[in-house]
């Protein structure tokens, strides 16, 4: 079975664009949940890894690429112990919910280097962001521009962030299991 999904590129696709589905199967979830794991690997480790041979593995991870479904490779760094800093979550309800006002609001996060996670969400709050700065006294600082910016901000929520109980990415593995597409050990090429 296969499993068709939109390529994820940005939070708002152009005005009028449509998105092509791509199909994926089981070797393709296969080779996303390695790199979701593993980060960028070289064509022998991706081919171990998923139980492919080389060049169809290869080929299959240029088509996700293609389809815009990896986004980057990242390292995970212990933040805490290289710099001092602040971590605040946020939740922030509007005073209309005008789509003008939506934009407005979200354009000032996404030029906000500071906030590093912001979702709309439906529901009490509007948004939930995490924010991190160096210090409290920055984050307070960062709040008031916020506010001075003119965002239709109605109210918002503080929450300190004291330590991390977890932090993990979705299991893509049991997530396509649940459409269907189940990455076995039922290789083909």
């Amino acid at each position: 079975m296969s499993l068709e999904l939109a390529p994820l590129h940005s939070s708002q696709p152009a005005v009028g664009s449509k998105m092509k589905p791509i199909a994926l199967d089981a070797a393709d979830i296969r080779i996303l949940c390695a790199l979701q794991d593993h980060g960028q690997l070289s064509k022998s480790q991706l081919a171990a890894i998923v139980g492919l041979s080389p060049t169809p593995c290869w080929s299959r991870l240029n088509r996700l690429k293609t389809a815009k479904l990896i986004q980057g490779y990242h390292a995970e760094l212990a933040l805490a112990q290289i710099v001092d800093m602040a971590k605040v979550v946020v939740t922030v309800s509007l005073k209309s919910h005008r789509k003008a006002d939506f934009e407005k609001f979200e354009s000032f996060v996404q030029a906000t280097p500071e906030v590093t996670e912001c979702i709309s969400t439906g529901g009490g709050m509007d948004y939930v962001m995490t924010v991190v700065t160096t210090s409290l006294p920055a984050f307070q600082t960062l709040m008031e521009a916020m506010l001075d910016a003119d965002l239709a901000i109605d109210r918002y929520m503080t929450y300190i962030v004291t330590r991390q109980i977890k932090s993990t990415r979705p299991d893509l593995a049991r997530l396509a299991a649940g459409q269907g597409v189940k990455p076995d050990a039922g290789h083909k090429d």
